[in-house]
Order: C-alpha cells, then structure tokens, then sequence
C-alpha cells in the first residue's frame, strides 16, 4: 500500500516532468533559427527598398554572440568586416540567404 506522502512525491514528479518537457519543446519551437552553417545561425532576414541587392540581417553563434550585418548580394561582401561573431561561417550564412530570400523589385 503505498502512503498519501509517496503519492503526492510520485504527482509532483510527474507534473515536474511534463512541464519540463513542455517548456522545453516549446522553447526549442520559438528559438527555431533561419539558416545555419556550422555553429553560426542567421534569421530576420530583409532586403533593402533602395538596393535591393543588399540584405540585412541577424546572426548569432553558440557561444550566444550576435550581431546584425549587411551584405551586397551582387559581390558576396559582408559589411562590417569584423565582429564577434566568427567571419567566415557569418558570410557562409549570409550568401545562402542572398540565394533564398527573393530580391523585391525596386
């Protein structure tokens, strides 16, 4: 027979658990990154209205630095040339998002 204290622990424990899992998942959800190449991620992508050729965008690495860059499509260059987050898996993200965010006629 099992006590009204062991039943308590084993509810607590499960309600512990699910909620854990839950947020968890939920959070792995929302953080969802854009476009990833080794350890450095890129989202909130926009293209400029005057220079269309030119994207704007965030990225951000594992070590949780992040940084917003512009880069020229056209010619592969990333502005600013240096920054917290390691230079060339940040350009590597950044000509992937040039090849899938379409260009907005101007």
């Amino acid at each position: 027979m099992i006590g009204p204290i062991t039943m308590w622990r084993r509810w607590l424990c499960l309600l512990a658990l699910s909620s854990w899992l839950v947020l968890g998942c939920a959070a792995q959800v929302l953080a969802s990154p854009g476009i990833c190449v080794g350890p450095v991620c890129g989202d909130q992508f926009s293209r400029s209205a005057s220079y269309p050729w030119q994207l704007r965008l965030r990225v951000s690495d594992q070590q949780g630095r992040h940084e917003r860059l512009l880069i020229d499509c056209r010619t592969g260059l990333l502005s600013p040339l240096e920054g917290p987050v390691e230079r060339g898996y940040a350009t590597a993200v950044a000509r992937r998002a040039c090849r899938f965010t379409p260009e907005q006629n101007a």
